[in-house]
């Protein structure tokens, strides 16, 4: 099976490099009322974009602490080495820019899609899944190098706040936790450009304007949202969407494909095996050409409002479809109903950034024993923005065609037999209306 819960694992991993986790001689919790003096190391989550840049000098400004800044590459598919050179420019000496892009799908994507989690029955939850994997490093960097506090550049309106820090809880929970935008009073786009000008911060010339819509890209997704998306009664401009092509100028030919799975997790496109990661940007490949996987949501943010934002996940789309496909014949009735109830809560366990919590880790072990016989192939038609499951094998499948032919087949089934399952099942149906009607209710 899939081993021990993943909290256990790094937990585990942690001590092995680290020592204990939460080995500070601080008391618990100490961090959350420390005053800046007190901070005399801070790790902070940097992209190398305007607002991480305009964080980093007012983290040095404000907290007079040593800066180490971390960049996950998650596949966003962005050039990061301008973020190292960003760093050097304010005097950073330790700067780490980590490939992650695995131990993302690995750890983390694949496990979420073993419970074919949506999030109130649409969200992949691309950006959701992302946020633990990135405060995992910040909080391991933290550990190594004795820093007494992590930043994280969320807004103090979104649901990323809430992940990194609930995540920061689990892994270390005397760790302080600075988040600039709940601090500072900066509170406006031109407020952040002046800023940015006087401490001769590099503006990229797109971001002295008002931006259309602001994106955020892993592997698994891009999301957009903001400003010319703002207004959920206005459909979302073509401009918007960063992965796949329009449906209706996708191809005219449908592509057919096929993906092997293995316990649960895809292994293979079209009978090559592939890394994790190469697997899901194949699949992306593959499905931002037929313009699947998009997603317009309004959807309910964790901290109380609606947000609207265009969604693209290609490859998770593709990798959905797929993987139900397998689940439908290798899996009994009462597995797949149970996952089926369960998983509405835990997809909202990952989006409001409860990834590390007990609560996810038992459905975790629970979604991956049912997935010891999900191994097989399934066929899927890629066109004009559909995945549609076409065909399923499996050596370990639950179709048996002798009981479902309308031949005679060399399973014995008595149609009789089901005459006594119906009157069992009806009697209570019609005690009811009997007494309905008996008290003329109909």
């Amino acid at each position: 099976m899939h081993g021990q819960p993943l909290l256990n694992r790094v937990r585990a991993e942690l001590r092995a490099v680290l020592g204990p986790i939460g080995h500070r001689t601080r008391p618990f919790g100490l961090g959350i009322r420390q005053m800046s003096k007190d901070i005399k190391k801070i790790v902070l989550s940097y992209s190398g974009g305007l607002d991480t840049s305009i964080m980093l000098k007012w983290l040095q400004e404000h907290y007079q602490a040593e800066i180490i800044t971390f960049t996950a590459d998650l596949g966003q598919g962005e050039e990061l080495e301008p973020a190292r050179r960003k760093a050097e420019m304010f005097g950073i000496k330790d700067i780490r820019i980590v490939d992650v892009r695995e131990e993302f799908v690995r750890d983390f994507v694949f496990p979420m899609f073993r419970a074919n989690a949506l999030y109130e029955g649409q969200y992949l939850l691309g950006t959701s899944i992302a946020r633990p994997v990135i405060a995992r490093h910040l909080v391991a960097i933290a550990e190594e190098t004795g820093a007494d506090a992590i930043a994280h550049g969320a807004t103090g309106k979104g649901n990323d706040q809430v992940r990194f820090e609930l995540t920061a809880n689990a892994l270390s929970p005397g760790l302080k936790v600075i988040a600039p935008w709940r601090e500072w009073d900066l509170r406006s786009r031109t407020a952040l450009l002046a800023y940015a000008e006087k401490n001769q911060i590099p503006i990229a010339k797109d971001k002295r304007g008002e931006a259309p819509f602001s994106v955020d890209a892993n592997l698994l997704h891009t999301s957009s949202e903001g400003l010319v998306l703002e207004d959920p009664a206005v459909p979302a401009p073509d401009y918007v969407a960063q992965r796949t092509v329009d449906p209706e100028k996708a191809p005219d030919a449908p592509e057919i494909i096929t993906i092997g799975f293995e316990e649960g997790d895809p292994v293979s496109v079209n009978g090559e095996k592939l890394s994790p990661a190469m697997l899901l940007t194949r699949l992306n490949e593959l499905g931002g050409k037929h313009g699947v996987g998009r997603l317009d949501l309004v959807e309910n943010r964790f901290v109380g409002m609606k947000s609207r934002g265009l969604y693209e996940t290609p490859g998770g789309t593709i990798l959905l479809a797929a993987h139900r496909g397998i689940e439908s014949i290798t899996l009994d009735r009462g597995e797949a109903h149970l996952k089926d109830e369960l998983m509405p809560k835990y997809a909202e366990l990952i989006y409001n950034g409860f990834w590390y919590s007990p609560e996810r880790e038992m459905l975790q072990a629970l979604i991956d024993r049912s997935q010891e016989f999900v191994t097989g192939e399934v066929t899927v038609k890629l066109y004009k923005g559909s995945a549609s499951v076409i065909a399923r094998t499996s050596p370990y499948s639950l179709y048996s065609m002798d009981l479902v032919t309308f031949e005679e087949g060399a399973v014995a089934y008595d149609h009789k037999d089901a005459e006594g399952f119906i009157k069992l099942n009806g009697l209570r149906l019609k005690t009811y209306a009997a007494r309905n009607l008996k008290f003329g209710k109909k």
